[in-house]
């Protein structure tokens, strides 16, 4: 289990490397392989939703961002839906 450790920490660094260079695609693919690898990982799961959102974000309809993509609802979602997965997103994000 130390093994997939180390394995998924030089993953991890690797994905923070790729997202320093831009390059969010090959970020998310190594932060993936290290969540994978060692799932308790420190910080994982929030760079994996940060990624997410940063990919979403890259998304434009008539030129403007994709908020409901953003947020990864439906575009037919109600107020109530949004504002759940709205404060979920900040709960998960929010460094305390």
């Amino acid at each position: 289990m130390e093994c997939n450790k180390d394995e998924a920490l030089r993953a991890k660094e690797i994905s923070e490397r790729k997202f320093e260079s831009k390059d969010l695609q090959g970020a998310k693919k190594f932060a993936l392989k290290a969540h994978t690898l060692f799932p308790g990982l420190e910080g994982i799961v929030q760079m994996i939703t940060t990624l997410d959102i940063y990919l979403a974000s890259e998304v434009l309809i008539a030129g403007e961002k994709d908020w409901y993509s953003i947020l990864s609802v439906e575009t037919s979602a109600d107020d109530e839906t949004l504002k759940k997965q709205y404060r979920k997103l900040v709960l998960q994000l929010h460094p305390d």
